[in-house]
């Protein structure tokens, strides 16, 4: 299963929301993803230009992307950013398979 990393920011309404009404946002984000056919390894608040950061596990990045149109469509999110994310021994596989394919490659000169 591939993983990808999504951070966004909540939105002054579901920040209102959540003041009002405070809610485990972790089971929330959890929910939908399942519903996505993924599975959440970790939910982190975070300060800076993000407000969560989510690692998901899926094989399918269009139901990926799917459930964060959904989750956009409501208003409580904002400023999605999804990138795929590998281990260290696929990198690692990476940069061995980068020596083969780099003998094919000729730099303009």
């Amino acid at each position: 299963m591939a993983k990808y990393i999504v951070t966004g920011c909540y939105t002054p309404a579901a920040m209102k929301g959540m003041i009002a009404n405070p809610t485990d946002r972790e089971t929330a984000t959890a929910a939908v993803i399942a519903a996505a056919g993924g599975k959440l390894e970790s939910y982190h608040l975070t300060t800076g230009e993000s407000d969560f950061i989510i690692r998901v596990r899926t094989d399918d990045i269009v139901m990926l992307l799917a459930s964060l149109i959904a989750v956009g469509a409501t208003g409580a999110v904002s400023n999605f950013k999804t990138v795929q994310c590998f281990t260290s021994a696929e990198f690692l596989q990476a940069q061995k398979a980068a020596g083969a394919i780099a003998t094919k490659y000729s730099a303009p000169s």
